[in-house]
């Protein structure tokens, strides 16, 4: 078991009462990182959103597609081959549900890997990203249609 933490702060500046007030925030990690976080600006207008800000629904895509990166790695080195480079444009989309409320219906991931050496080939790639997604924890932990669409390797 691992325990996992974060810290959420926020003060209120504006008008609470009203709705008129500032949805920007600090997300703090351990070993001191700070991210500005915010509501995003589809969903509460500006100027109570940052647009700068990271909105839970990216962080949401962001951790999924992070997961997914971190297993493909872990695979792609077990079946013996040598990732250099990983890169990937996930997208999530924010929609109704069958319930009709709103949640994060579909996460598409675009992965990209570059190899030194032999790469994987196309079949091969899709058992790595199976692979990933089936011992991704945060992919496991969600009812979210998650898609894998690799985009290739890039040049070493």
């Amino acid at each position: 078991m691992s325990l996992c933490r974060a810290f959420v702060q926020w003060t209120c500046t504006g008008d609470f009462r009203s709705g008129r007030y500032s949805r920007i925030h600090d997300l703090r990690f351990d070993g001191g990182m700070v991210v500005k976080g915010s509501s995003s600006p589809d969903v509460v207008p500006l100027p109570f959103s940052a647009p700068e800000g990271v909105d839970p629904e990216e962080l949401f895509t962001a951790s999924l597609a992070a997961c997914h990166m971190l297993w493909f790695l872990h695979r792609a080195r077990d079946a013996g081959f040598w990732v250099l480079r990983y890169s990937d444009a996930p997208e999530g989309v924010l929609g109704p549900g069958e319930d009709g409320r709103e949640r994060m219906t579909l996460v598409t991931l675009r992965p990209r890997a570059a190899f030194q050496g032999a790469a994987p080939d196309a079949d091969a790639l899709r058992r790595l990203h199976e692979a990933a997604h089936e011992a991704c924890f945060i992919a496991q932990s969600v009812t979210t249609k998650i898609r894998i669409e690799p985009q290739g390797e890039t040049a070493a």
